[in-house]
Formats: structure tokens, sequence, C-alpha cells
């Protein structure tokens, strides 16, 4: 079994940054693919990044992409999504994820096993 932690959300204006840390449990966390999925209200969890278990290569959704960067500190068993030039549409709530099957790297729900709590994200325009 793999806990995750999600921190670091927050209220921020638009334009500026808000950096997420995801601490999860357990001795396996570099064999994960993690992930960072977000849902607001009323709509569908969607993908927003990941980062694989070996090379460490990372995905974006296009939206994301240029503003946000996922990174992994296997040490420290912590993923981190730093969000810059937020945007009120960005507003969500924000979850970690783990994919344990280290097959490639999936932008599905379906895929990943374990989750965390999430942490809320609202930019005020």
């Amino acid at each position: 079994q793999v806990q995750l932690v999600e921190s670091g959300g927050g209220l921020v204006q638009a334009g500026g940054s808000l950096r997420l840390s995801c601490a999860a449990s357990g001795r396996t966390f570099s064999s994960y693919t993690m992930a960072w999925f977000r849902q607001a209200p009323g709509k569908e969890r969607e993908f927003v990044a990941a980062i694989n278990w070996g090379a460490g290569s990372t995905y974006y959704s296009d939206s994301m992409k240029g503003r946000f960067t996922i990174s992994r500190d296997n040490a420290k068993n912590t993923v981190y999504l730093q969000m810059n030039s937020l945007k009120p549409e960005d507003t969500a709530v924000y979850y970690c994820s783990a994919d344990a099957s280290r097959l490639r790297v999936s932008r599905t729900v379906q895929r990943y096993d374990y989750w965390g709590q999430g942490t809320q994200v609202t930019v005020d325009s």
C-alpha cells in the first residue's frame, strides 16, 4: 500500500505561482509513475502531468505545458508540481496519484492505483 499526502494548495492571484508537494509512504516510490490530476466543480477529473518511474520523463496536458513543471525526488519520496502563470480556470482540487504497473505512462484516471486526498487551488482574478 502507498499513502499519498498533498500539500501546498491555497489562494493565489491570477499570474501567480504555487508549488504543490506530494509525500509518499513506502520503500518503492522510485518504481512508481507519479501523476497529478485536477477536478473542478461539476467537471470530470483531468490529467495534468506525469513523471515516469524510470528515466523521469515528463508528460503534460497541452493546456498546462509551459506553465507547469512536474518533478520528483526519490530520496525524499516526494513529487512536486510547480505551477506558474496561474489562471482562474486552473482553480480545482489537485490530486497526486501513483501507478505501480511500470507500463507506459497513461493519462487516464483508471490506470492509477493510489490517490491522495487532494489539495485545493483557487486562482482569483
